[in-house]
């Protein structure tokens, strides 16, 4: 019984060093950082978590694009919707930003299915705004109220980047409130979508087979400059997002140690950066080395 409990005791301490070590680098990261960061991790398998802010609302950017898939699986499901339906390419859902649907001529058809890959793969802007379009960012709402996340709001349509902007359109309810037009095109936490990150591995994102298919396409986003920085591509399925002062990046990460679900957004960066060393990403990336080291995933 007393080895028992030394042995127990040993790897008590163990534990509280590693996660003292991990808050102690985590900190000193942030606070060398020109920028607001906020951040939430879960460790899958043994529960343990850490956050900093992680309850403070957030602006998505286009980390949004993952709620809105999760309303179209669940308007396919409902009968709303069909993969196979097609969509037409209008003028007025092209806007500038990630993507190249925006270069296709008026009155394409696309089949749903491949607008949402679009959406996701490459984070194509225009083939968001046909989602929503299509779906309205009123279900996406709808969607995220069935899980309880009542941060977690699609506000409108993307604009597009830079100076060449579309007027706002596609507003939800909550996107037409005056103290939602700060958050532009959706808002969350980073609790919120680890909570739904979470949702996605257990299968209960609409049903088992939906929550798959999302998460392998989450896998194939092509965007990971932030924490799929430098982990195998096969660890990690995740959505990343990026304004001029904002990078953002959820993601479930398939470490050999365990499974951990993490969210992390940076944003007041005082500088416009658009490559892929943007001070944001490379944060993000060094965080989410921390957290998985922190949390038990990795050595």
């Amino acid at each position: 019984m007393a080895v028992l409990l030394a042995t127990a005791a040993c790897q008590l301490t163990a534990a509280q060093t590693k996660r003292e070590t991990m808050d102690r680098r985590v900190s000193a990261a942030i606070a060398a950082f020109q920028g607001t960061v906020r951040l939430y991790a879960k460790n899958l398998d043994t529960g343990e978590t850490y956050g900093i802010g992680e309850n403070e609302k957030v602006r998505t950017a286009s980390t949004i694009k993952l709620p809105i898939m999760a309303a179209v699986f669940r308007a396919v499901t409902a009968g709303r919707a069909s993969w196979e339906e097609t969509i037409t390419l209008r003028e007025e859902d092209k806007v500038t930003g990630s993507g190249v649907l925006r270069e296709f001529s008026d009155g394409l058809k696309l089949p749903l299915r491949d607008v949402v890959d679009m959406m996701i793969v490459v984070s194509d802007n225009t083939a968001t705004n046909m989602v929503i379009e299509r779906i309205t960012a009123d279900a996406v709402n709808a969607e995220m109220d069935r899980y309880g996340l009542a941060a977690t709001r699609c506000m409108r349509k993307v604009l597009g980047d830079g100076k060449v902007l579309k007027d706002p359109s596609g507003f939800s309810t909550a996107g037409r409130l005056p103290e939602n037009k700060r958050y532009g095109l959706g808002s969350t936490t980073p609790k919120e979508m680890v909570m739904l990150l979470e949702k996605l591995e257990r299968g209960e994102v609409v049903s088992a087979a939906a929550s798959r298919e999302m998460i392998a396409i989450l896998k194939r986003q092509q965007f990971k400059e932030g924490i799929g920085r430098h982990l195998e591509d096969e660890w990690v399925a995740s959505k990343s997002g990026a304004l001029d002062a904002l990078r953002s990046d959820v993601a479930l990460v398939y470490a050999p140690k365990g499974r951990v679900a993490m969210a992390v957004t940076v944003d007041d960066m005082p500088r416009v950066d658009y490559s892929p060393d943007n001070a944001g990403n490379i944060l993000i990336s060094n965080l989410a080395k921390m957290l998985l080291e922190g949390l038990g995933a990795m050595d």
